[in-house]
């Protein structure tokens, strides 16, 4: 009875166009008013202790690290790079904003700023080189994506806090998976692109092509930096982060100088923005969470699914298809820090690895991102393209229904996920 009232009072607040984290909060003080006896003290510390944790400090880090590269030009030259190495094959400007995006995506753990970045630059260039708009719109926004599986991802750092799962295994587990997602959505390009016999470009000589590395080389630096410190040992994933963000800086600005020291105030305020708002959702998720561990509601649930004999095919699918219903109108961070704590103690009773979890949520939420009603994605990439929401749907379905066909590999075979991990130990 209470997880329906606790779920009614978080629906309808939501329906009133309240942002999530508002509505997270509201429902939580509703409910502790008006239908239980915990002390205000006791939410208090709990709110207190829930974002006293090492790991959250990795979240602003990470966003100021993909700020500074993404107003620092690295973008422009992990395009000429990866443009280098693909765009002599067919649909290749497409192939290369798949191959930026993947590039992108491992340095700045963010999907929107990864469809900025590329996009901005890439959109244009496959338009004038005579590809449909809606090709380029369909690669840009789905590729974007890579932004939250291939580590360093903010998502997996919350999805960490929210079930104290390991950020490094996660890290080293969205590895396979991001490869083999970029490699699908490139599949996908080069067949419409050969169906269609879209523009193919001149083929790179070895000298452009080594010429074209060294100079993202430095960008392309920080990947080494970040996942070889985190497996070696040298430093923890919220150091890897802070250095990540340091390095990021003396780039931009020291070494391919696209930004000057005048420019580097706007960018921390523009991180510190981004910040506080991802913040303010898990400090107001972290209550949510209280409310829903106080009141037993992920026990009963597990005991419910367990009593009634749904099994883990059973279970998987409906967490796949509750999450894509929470895409529709919710973003990542939010579907994360609320669902997490609920699905999670059900997934371990029923023997599901919790990374291997994590990632099955991780790749749902890229799914979400674009598609409507409110996928992040679209509405950055609509912005960067010119085209309105519904257009911009049709464009992606293509790559769309190929990232569905990689959830249902990702869901049921759990060493896609896991063995990375395991190899290196870190499970």
């Amino acid at each position: 009875m209470n997880a329906i009232i606790i779920f009614t009072l978080l629906l309808c607040l939501m329906l009133t166009g309240m942002p999530i984290s508002i509505s997270l909060g509201l429902t939580v003080l509703s409910f502790l008013f008006m239908f239980t006896e915990v002390p205000l003290e006791a939410v208090a510390l709990k709110l207190f202790t829930g974002i006293e944790k090492f790991e959250i400090m990795a979240i602003p880090f990470f966003i100021l690290a993909g700020n500074f590269l993404t107003h620092g030009g690295v973008a422009r030259r992990m395009i000429r790079f990866a443009t280098s190495m693909v765009g002599h094959w067919y649909g290749g400007l497409g192939l290369a904003g798949v191959l930026a995006c993947a590039l992108f995506a491992a340095v700045s753990g963010s999907s929107p700023a990864t469809v900025v970045a590329i996009g901005s630059i890439l959109m244009p260039a496959m338009v004038k080189a005579g590809f449909p708009k809606r090709f380029g719109a369909g690669v840009i926004t789905t590729s974007g994506a890579l932004g939250i599986l291939i580590p360093p991802s903010i998502v997996m750092v919350m999805y960490s806090v929210a079930t104290n799962t390991s950020v490094g295994a996660l890290f080293m587990a969205g590895v396979i998976p991001g490869i083999g997602l970029a490699m699908t959505l490139g599949g996908v390009t080069w067949y419409r692109a050969r169906s269609n016999n879209y523009p193919r470009m001149a083929k790179s000589s070895g000298a452009e092509r080594f010429k074209a590395f060294r100079e993202s080389a430095w960008g392309l630096l920080l990947i080494v930096i970040v996942m070889g410190g985190i497996y070696s040992g040298i430093f923890t994933p919220t150091e890897a982060a802070a250095m990540s963000a340091v390095y990021a800086f003396i780039v931009a600005v020291f070494v391919y100088k696209d930004l000057s020291l005048s420019d580097v105030p706007r960018v921390l305020l523009n991180s510190a923005n981004m910040s506080a708002m991802l913040l303010y959702i898990i400090t107001n998720a972290v209550l949510f969470s209280f409310i829903m561990t106080n009141e037993n509601i992920p026990q009963t649930l597990a005991d419910w699914m367990l009593g009634h004999g749904l099994g883990l095919i059973a279970f998987l699918l409906a967490v796949n298809v509750i999450l894509l219903l929470a895409g529709n109108f919710m973003e990542p961070s939010s579907i994360v820090l609320i669902f997490a704590p609920i699905l999670f103690p059900v997934a371990i009773k029923l023997g599901i690895d919790p990374v291997h979890f994590g990632i099955l949520m991780v790749v749902n939420m890229e799914v979400g991102m674009c598609h409507p009603p409110v996928g992040l994605n679209l509405y950055v990439a609509s912005g960067i393209t010119k085209m309105g929401i519904t257009e911009l749907t049709i464009a992606v379905w293509p790559w769309l229904l190929s990232m569905l066909a990689f959830l249902i590999l990702i869901t049921y075979v759990p060493i896609i996920s896991t063995w990375l991990p395991t190899r290196l130990g870190m499970m």
